[in-house]
């Protein structure tokens, strides 16, 4: 009898850990920031679990933990979503944009909102444990960007959609925030523990590996930093482009694996740098386009989206020499996903793809709300962008780019990540809807 019961015991805590051990608990599933999940996922699309509407876009990444999904929306709430049924759990309202995604850990959730706060919240309640009030959140902004009228005026870069997303390591949390700082913070009780200044706005997401924290700014630099005091070991120069601020500045987050950094630029380069040194190693030209969000690395490739015109390029993880390509139709802002042998990918067009790498072809596409009632409207037949409806002239005025960024929106643009838990994947949309597909 008693070895029985030790039997059910055991079998109950491999399935507790088993479970607990597919919870993605940070952005981009762990501190290293390569974007691979260790769940089955959805190799062949069932259809939707469920989904979740929001009052406004879903630019936040889903974490997972425990059953329970949290989601930030422009509605200016942080959502805590029953994984399994939908169904809320509870709402914490900012009044501000959550675009930052949160991070959640040892019962607490953490968060960056547009009301320039780093907040603590309960998991189980959404009650505030503390808040950080940082120098001011906002968008980067630079004179004439990209070519646009009146050259003379400061303008907030339309393209500009993401906070950071805050990492936990070691009873610290860790961010950037838009007053150029990388901040460490005392987890529970916000206490600041050092910060970091940088020559510009920081949106770039810090990846910890071997005590060092990596983050990119937008003043062309990625930085490596000592993640227990701060201090600068090295920082590696991307391209400037002051006179139009178009090709300019590190949005994506870095990711780091076998000893090398890898991340891309808005100065259309994806790059593999060694980990210790800051060295180059490799560096990827997209022709123009640029590279905004976090790559996905495993089995000794690189994957990673571009905007205009969208592709998807996987290359050799020490080399950066192609292994194969694919159109993506609009960009991709959103990080990939990966899990088992499939890449999830987001675009512009408000379409998920899941790829079989096996045969470096796309397995299922699904389309989002927003997707399947405007995107025939605002794209070709082959998926790109008609420029001719979306931007109403040749010569733009900043509000003319605002007005084209929107109207992309409404095809329910996906600039989420996907979550991948169990065999369930969780992304946002600007459609308003959080969507879990099986």
């Amino acid at each position: 009898m008693k070895r029985c019961i030790l039997g059910i015991l055991f079998f109950a805590l491999c399935l507790s850990l088993s479970t607990s051990a597919q919870d993605v608990a940070i952005f981009r599933g762990d501190l290293q920031h390569t974007g691979v999940y260790g769940a089955p996922g959805v190799p062949k699309l069932n259809g939707i679990k469920w989904k979740f509407h929001t009052g406004g876009r879903m630019i936040s990444s889903p974490t997972v933990v425990n059953g329970v999904a949290y989601v930030g929306s422009t509605d200016g709430n942080l959502y805590a979503i029953d994984s399994g049924s939908g169904a809320l759990k509870w709402k914490f309202e900012t009044k501000s944009w959550e675009v930052s995604s949160p991070a959640v850990v040892s019962g607490v959730v953490y968060f960056l909102s547009y009301d320039s706060h780093l907040y603590a919240l309960d998991a189980a309640t959404g009650q505030v444990k503390w808040k950080f009030a940082t120098g001011g959140e906002k968008r980067y902004a630079g004179t004439h960007p990209h070519h646009l009228e009146p050259a003379a005026e400061t303008m907030p870069d339309p393209w500009d959609f993401y906070l950071s997303s805050p990492a936990v390591w070691k009873g610290a949390v860790y961010f950037g925030s838009s007053d150029g700082n990388a901040y460490s913070l005392d987890a529970t009780s916000g206490a600041l523990k050092w910060k970091f200044h940088t020559g510009d706005v920081v949106h770039s997401s810090p990846t910890i590996a071997d005590g060092v924290l990596y983050i990119g700014s937008w003043d062309t630099y990625l930085y490596a930093l000592d993640a227990a005091n701060g201090t600068e070991k090295w920082r590696f120069k991307t391209s400037e482009d002051p006179d139009i601020h178009n090709h300019v500045g590190i949005q994506a987050s870095p990711a780091v694996a076998d000893g090398i950094v890898f991340f891309g630029s808005r100065d259309s380069f994806a790059y593999g740098v060694d980990a210790a040194t800051g060295k180059q190693l490799w560096k990827f030209s997209t022709d123009g386009s640029w590279v905004n969000n976090s790559m996905v690395v495993h089995d000794g490739k690189a994957y990673f989206g571009t905007s205009i015109p969208g592709f998807i390029h996987a290359v050799e993880a020490k080399t950066g020499k192609v292994v194969f390509d694919l159109p993506t139709g609009t960009p991709v802002f959103a990080s990939m996903a990966l899990a088992g042998d499939t890449l999830y990918l987001g675009n512009f067009g408000g379409k998920l793809t899941a790829i079989d790498l096996k045969t470096q072809k796309p397995a299922w596409v699904f389309e989002t709300d927003g997707a399947k009632q405007n995107a025939a409207a605002l794209t070709n037949q082959d998926g790109t962008i008609k420029f001719e409806v979306v931007f109403s002239s040749l010569n733009l005025f900043y509000d003319d780019m605002v007005i084209a960024v929107h109207k992309l929106f409404t095809m329910g643009t996906i600039l989420s990540s996907p979550t991948v838990v169990g065999n369930t994947v969780y992304f946002g949309s600007t459609d308003g809807n959080l969507y879990a597909l099986q």
